[in-house]
């Protein structure tokens, strides 16, 4: 089916740049195809369309394991669980993160634009890294791009470019909050292959670049998940993460979200 509405959209492209092209060639037509918004519209179909997405994940658990890769060669593994309700725009979600690691267990909640910590029952303020990195895998998500609209966030196009074999479209994307991320985005199946994005270094330092590849795509509830993702800093592989469950739909209580000494 996704093949079929990409299909659709590069006619229907197609057809405009006949019309209203005069005598240019095919091949100068097919090079100024699509937009940034066909591109960006033709991805969220290809998901599960705006429709079923709002519908079917307005909430949901996801379980999983996270592998961190030391620099010192010593690896950390986790368990989590993410608990989320979506809002009108991302800003207004609710997220709560679980996670169990062999010497610690604690969980990350955001809701209200907040974002606070609980260990062994009571609030506590997360380190600045800890909260950076949870702020960031969402401003900096797949999620962030299929939501464009609802959260006022901008799109543009680089272009179109070959890597690696594969023919791809680059697209940019400002948040409200003039955060930005670059998709890079099969021009064939039209999912999101990997972003990228920097995030300034602690203490003035040089900026971090990050790489976010997404892997073992599979159909969760007619809505399109990537199973694998791996996180790479300056070329490094850091983190992989590993969706073993994650099921949409599910009624969540709001007392999960809330702080315990609100």
């Amino acid at each position: 089916m996704h093949r079929l509405v990409i299909a659709l959209l590069l006619c229907s492209a197609l057809l405009v740049g006949i019309f209203f092209g005069g005598t240019s060639s095919v091949a100068a037509q097919q090079s100024k195809l699509l937009t940034a918004e066909q591109v960006a519209e033709g991805t969220i179909f290809v998901y599960g369309s705006r429709p079923v997405l709002a519908q079917i994940r307005r909430n949901g658990v996801e379980r999983g394991r996270i592998l961190r890769y030391g620099p010192d060669g010593k690896n950390e593994e986790s368990s989590y669980e993410r608990r989320f309700v979506r809002g009108e725009s991302m800003d207004k979600d609710k997220i709560r993160l679980d996670q169990k690691a062999p010497t610690l267990e604690y969980s990350l909640i955001y809701g209200d634009g907040r974002l606070w910590g609980i260990i062994n029952g009571a609030a506590f303020t997360p380190r600045e890294d800890a909260a950076n990195t949870f702020l960031s895998q969402t401003r900096h998500s797949i999620d962030s791009f299929l939501r464009y609209k609802e959260s006022g966030s901008t799109i543009t196009m680089v272009g179109k470019e070959q890597q690696k074999g594969l023919d791809l479209y680059v697209l940019n994307l400002v948040d409200k909050d003039k955060q930005a991320t670059r998709y890079y985005i099969s021009a064939k199946t039209f999912r999101i292959l990997w972003l990228e994005y920097e995030e300034p270094a602690a203490a003035g330092g040089v900026s971090v670049k990050f790489v976010r590849k997404f892997m073992d795509y599979r159909y969760a509830q007619s809505t399109l998940v990537p199973y694998r993702s791996v996180l790479a800093e300056n070329g490094r592989d850091s983190v992989e993460t590993r969706i073993m469950t994650v099921t949409f739909g599910v009624k969540i209580d709001d007392s999960v979200f809330k702080n315990p000494e609100g």
